[in-house]
C-alpha cells in the first residue's frame, strides 16, 4: 500500500512538473516574440526621428524636390500613426522606399553628397536598417520557435490546453520580392 501512494505521488509530481515546463515555455516563448516586437518598434521609431534632419539637410539642396519631400513627410506621419506591428511594418516599408528616392537625388547633387551632416544621416540610417533586418529576423526566429513547440508533441497538447495563439510572421509583401530592374 505504501509502495502504491508513493508511485501515485510520484507520478503526480511529475505530471505537475510537465505542465509547469509547458507552461513556462509557452510563457517564455510568447515574451520573447513581443520583445522582438518592441525591438521593431523602436528601430522604426528611430528611423521616423531621422528623418525630418535628413530631409532638413536634402531640402536645402534641393528645394525643387517638394513632391518627394511631402511623401516623406506623409509615410513618416503613417508610421507614427500606425498601432499595430504589421501597420508600423508597411508604413516602415513605404517610409524607406521613398528614402531611397531622397538618396537617388542627393546622390545626383555633389554638393549634399559632400555635406557632412548628410554622411551622418545617411551611415545612421544604414545602421538603423540593419538593425530593423536582424529584429525582423529575430522576431521571425522567435515565431518559428513557438510554431515548433506549439505543432510538436506533446507541446500541441500544452499549447491548446493552455489556450495559447499562435503568431503570424512578418512577410515581404509581394511587390518587394520581385526582382528589380537593371539597365545598364
Amino acid at each position: 500500500m505504501f509502495a502504491l501512494v508513493t508511485w501515485v505521488i510520484i507520478i503526480v509530481v511529475l505530471i505537475a512538473i510537465v505542465f509547469i515546463y509547458y507552461y513556462n515555455k509557452f510563457v517564455i516563448l510568447e515574451n520573447r516574440i513581443q520583445n522582438s516586437e518592441a525591438q521593431i518598434d523602436v528601430q522604426l521609431k528611430k528611423r521616423a526621428d531621422l528623418v525630418p534632419s535628413l530631409v532638413k539637410v536634402v531640402k536645402g539642396f534641393a528645394k525643387h524636390e517638394k513632391e518627394i519631400f511631402d511623401k516623406i513627410t506623409k509615410a513618416r506621419s503613417e508610421l507614427m500613426k500606425s498601432k499595430d506591428l504589421s501597420q508600423k511594418v508597411k508604413a516602415g516599408d513605404q517610409l524607406q522606399g521613398f528614402l531611397g528616392r531622397l538618396f537617388a537625388i542627393a546622390e545626383s547633387n555633389p554638393e549634399i553628397k559632400s555635406n557632412s551632416n548628410y554622411l551622418h544621416l545617411q551611415q545612421e540610417l544604414a545602421a538603423i536598417e540593419d538593425k530593423v533586418a536582424y529584429s525582423r529576423q529575430f522576431y521571425n526566429d522567435s515565431v518559428l520557435d513557438l510554431e515548433n513547440a506549439s505543432e510538436r508533441f506533446p507541446g500541441v497538447l500544452f499549447f491548446k490546453l493552455f489556450g495559447r495563439k499562435k503568431m503570424d510572421f512578418l512577410k515581404i509583401p509581394e511587390v518587394e520580392r520581385k526582382m528589380p530592374k537593371i539597365d545598364l
